[in-house]
């Protein structure tokens, strides 16, 4: 999640919390940062003149006076629960800290008897245990972002038998298959599109390179059996 989306994300929290408001170290947690960015995080907010202020003593933390609200969103309690779903069985998956911003937004604006009769069906799905090989967020969204901007990526990575490089990657796909998410990229040290399995990526810095063109033939054709997740 970049900078920009999490200043969105923290005041929408900070919304939905009302007078009760939020501490850092909860942000922190829901945000997936330090406590340290979200301090810079709400003096940002101040600055650009969001009403934000600080509650002492205990429990004390941030609070956002509300003023703005989304328009009404028309999702039936089981479609909300099984966005929840998909979202809870891939927390380690690209998108994954948006996406879960994203449906607290559409919950806030149900009406209350869908949001209490989601929140019950929601406390009747369970899962067990974390992905199999999830990646961390940082890396996730400088991914997130370099697909979205088309910009070359900086990465630590370590293959199969633990030896580290450091490669620039021209980002083509996210792609999961075999119980593992992978980009897909042509490799500038190889000179040849490559498989970066997440979870082996260290570190993701996001360049200001451009991604250049390329004939997608040169990265394969995929099986009959894969798929977008937008068709």
């Amino acid at each position: 999640m970049n900078r920009t989306d999490r200043l969105h994300a923290l005041s929408e929290e900070l919304r939905r919390a009302g007078p009760r408001g939020r501490t850092a170290a909860h942000l922190a947690s829901w945000l997936e940062v330090s406590t340290r960015t979200v301090k810079r995080d709400v003096a940002a907010l101040q600055q650009a003149g969001l009403p934000v202020w600080a509650q002492s003593g205990p429990g004390g933390g941030y609070v956002l006076d509300a003023q703005a609200t989304l328009a009404p969103v028309n999702l039936t309690p089981a479609q909300a629960i099984a966005v929840a779903t998909a979202l809870a069985t891939q927390r380690g998956a690209p998108y994954a800290a948006d996406g879960r911003v994203a449906l607290e937004k559409v919950l806030d604006v149900m009406h209350p008897a869908d949001r209490r009769r989601a929140d019950e069906l929601g406390a009747r799905v369970w899962i067990r245990g974390e992905d199999p090989a999830p990646a961390a967020t940082s890396v996730t969204s400088s991914l997130g972002q370099a697909l979205a901007t088309r910009r070359v990526l900086a990465l630590d990575y370590s293959d199969a038998s633990g030896r580290s490089t450091r490669r620039r990657v021209e980002p083509h796909l996210l792609v999961r298959t075999d119980d593992h998410w992978y980009l897909l990229g042509w490799c500038r040290q190889r000179q040849a599109p490559r498989w970066f399995r997440l979870d082996r990526i260290r570190a993701a810095h996001l360049t200001e390179e451009p991604v250049p063109n390329r004939d997608a033939a040169v990265f394969g054709i995929p099986p009959p059996d894969a798929h977008p997740v937008r068709r």
